[in-house]
């Protein structure tokens, strides 16, 4: 994974098909305790977002690899009482090895990348969240083997974590179906992007009924239906959505050996019911665990240490 060292990973888009399995048999290998690489870098954390596992699942893949972390709470600098953008960039530029922003705007992600010098990584923006999309494709992986050819729904809010999503599964080979609510479909261009990407490799589809969208499937996928910074519509958008709950019933329509899949957190009782995400079919957990094996794999191949 030489060819990724000092880039940045804004999106999927940054990287070729060959390079994200690259970066899947890593992360598996690095799971697996096959390979330990050593890394003693230092990797700050500009986090404008809330964060469980993004955070937590960085910082000890950092720790894993023998570098230090540093929490830059913009609560606590000087970001967050208006420093300009460029030069906080310009600033952490001289101290940092590699810095993994979360934030709202995607374009503030794109001028951070284009003042600093050093790899700038995706933690999430409102536009993509493609160390999750990462996680996503090794957990297929590891349930089916190989996953070229199989299928995956979203069923939701045509979010960030939809658009990385599309993209992954394009650039493998996995066809993948996004069920949305009529005017909550994942952005127009995002679309055009992964079926430029899937070729005649895969299918990428966007429709309405969640049920024809689950037929015969080998995956089922969903998340919150008000994303960060959309708390004000969350109670509307409830009757909208509730056709689109991922439950039991729903589940029936899909493959037999079905997973089910959701990046969390999750509000049980709307997109998704208690009994699915705790039942035989779920792989919620072993998702979130991988986030930390990808971007592990990231951070080791983007500071060279394999």
């Amino acid at each position: 994974m030489s060819g990724l060292n000092g880039r940045d990973f804004l999106s999927l888009t940054d990287l070729s098909a060959a390079e994200v399995e690259g970066l899947l048999e890593l992360a598996q290998a690095l799971k697996s305790g096959e390979i330990t690489p050593h890394c003693k870098k230092v990797l700050g954390l500009l986090f404008y977002k809330a964060s469980t596992r993004t955070r937590v699942s960085f910082s000890v893949a950092m720790y894993q690899l023998g570098g230090q972390v540093i929490d830059l709470n913009p609560k606590v600098t000087q970001v967050g009482r208006g420093e300009p953008l460029a030069d906080t960039a310009r600033v952490l530029d001289r101290y940092l090895d590699v810095v993994a922003i979360r934030t709202f705007a995607h374009s503030d992600l794109e001028a951070f990348a284009h003042y600093a010098n050093i790899p700038v990584l995706n933690a999430l923006t409102d536009l993509a969240h493609p160390c999750q999309a990462l996680a996503d494709l090794l957990t297929l992986r590891e349930c089916f083997g190989e996953i070229r050819g199989t299928t995956v729904t979203y069923v939701g809010d045509g979010n960030n974590v939809a658009h990385s999503l599309m993209l992954c599964c394009a650039l493998l080979g996995v066809n993948v179906r996004v069920a949305t609510p009529p005017g909550f479909e994942p952005h127009g261009q995002m679309v055009e992007t992964a079926r430029q990407l899937a070729g005649d490799r895969a299918q990428v589809e966007v429709l309405r009924d969640p049920v024809a969208a689950v037929k015969g499937v080998q995956a089922i996928y969903t998340d919150v239906w008000a994303s960060m910074g959309q708390e004000a519509e969350a109670r509307d958008r409830i009757p909208v959505f509730q056709p689109y709950q991922v439950n039991e019933d729903l589940m029936t329509h899909a493959d037999s050996e079905v997973i089910l899949l959701h990046c969390l957190p999750a509000h049980r009782g709307e997109e998704i019911t208690d009994e699915a995400i705790e039942g035989p079919h779920s792989r919620v957990w072993d998702q979130a665990e991988n986030r930390m094996h990808v971007q592990k794999a990231l951070l080791a191949s983007i500071l060279g240490a394999v």
